[in-house]
């Protein structure tokens, strides 16, 4: 994310420097927590969120409480009545880079500063189009990339959200069944802070429109890691799951329940190779140089760096 001159918009912060960068004030999580936050095969433990998490959350609660006091200070200027708008942060990266649990993290954490307790946490796969709407369009196999989104839908909901709207309702996705759940609803009262997090959601506007999701964002957040890592971890991630969710005979996935471990590899890596891998190169990645903050993961899952853009 540099230019030919080596000049970048990006200061780069190592692991240990950022982890000096924490608040005294102790934060704590215990194990049960870390067990409820971490996603399937990731090695969440107490050090990375003192180290890299916290001193995360402190950075984003200074950013969301100063936009308070300017959104007061401009009220006040313009003779306006006070109107609270929710601080919105969007957390983008590949398919699992782990920002599922970034989010989660984040959204227990912002809650226990001064300033943010009310956060809520929206993913983009309610805003997937139902499978049978895919199967119409020939997209079933290009789930995750950007022309499965029902985007013009997750911009009008954003937009809501910004303008102050009192109570505003997103579409609910069952990972179970792989589908939109057309009874059920996440419903979003002005929150302090509303975490927004999904594969595609830091992407400049699409040709012909004039405002893209990530317009309405305070806050853009990437995860980032060597592909081949990803896909490492991808692979780890199916089987684990092959061997827990996909068991569930009503799991849209429970047909890879009884391949072999070695069946099962080779399905990971086709996934993997055929739909995630293109998605990352063409869609994800690109928009990385985007982000507000980049947090650089290691072969094993750990933080290893902090991209911060310049104010």
């Amino acid at each position: 994310m540099t230019d030919p001159s080596g000049a970048t918009p990006f200061l780069e912060i190592d692991r240990s420097r950022w982890a000096e960068l924490a608040p005294t004030a102790a934060l704590p999580l215990g194990e049960p927590d870390l067990v409820r936050l971490r996603g399937v095969g990731e090695p969440l433990d107490s050090r990375e969120v003192a180290d890299v998490y916290v001193p995360l959350s402190r950075l984003l609660n200074l950013y969301a409480t100063s936009a308070g006091t300017l959104q007061r200070q401009t009220s006040a200027f313009l003779g306006e009545d006070e109107s609270k708008v929710p601080f919105v942060i969007g957390i983008a990266g590949s398919v699992a880079v782990g920002k599922s649990t970034v989010a989660r993290l984040l959204r227990e954490l912002l809650s226990r500063w001064p300033g943010t307790p009310r956060v809520e946490l929206v993913t983009t796969d309610g805003f997937l189009l139902p499978n049978a709407e895919l199967d119409r369009r020939g997209l079933l196999h290009r789930k995750g990339f950007p022309e499965s989104y029902d985007r013009r839908a997750l911009l009008r909901f954003l937009s809501r959200v910004k303008s102050g709207v009192e109570e505003v309702r997103a579409p609910f996705y069952s990972h179970l069944s792989y589908d939109i759940v057309p009874t059920a609803e996440i419903v979003v009262r002005r929150p302090d802070v509303l975490i927004v997090e999904g594969l595609n959601v830091l992407q400049p506007p699409q040709r012909g429109a004039t405002l893209a999701v990530s317009d309405l964002f305070d806050v853009g957040l990437y995860v980032d890691a060597r592909t081949a890592d990803i896909a490492g971890w991808y692979e780890e991630r199916f089987l684990r799951l092959q061997r827990g969710a996909f068991a569930d005979p009503k799991s849209y996935f429970h047909r890879y329940a009884a391949l072999s471990e070695p069946e099962a590899r080779a399905k990971a890596r086709d996934i993997w190779s055929t739909i995630n891998e293109p998605n990352l190169v063409q869609n994800v990645l690109p928009t990385r140089s985007r982000a507000t903050l980049v947090l650089r993961k290691a072969a094993d899952h750990s933080v290893r760096s902090v991209l911060l853009r310049k104010l």
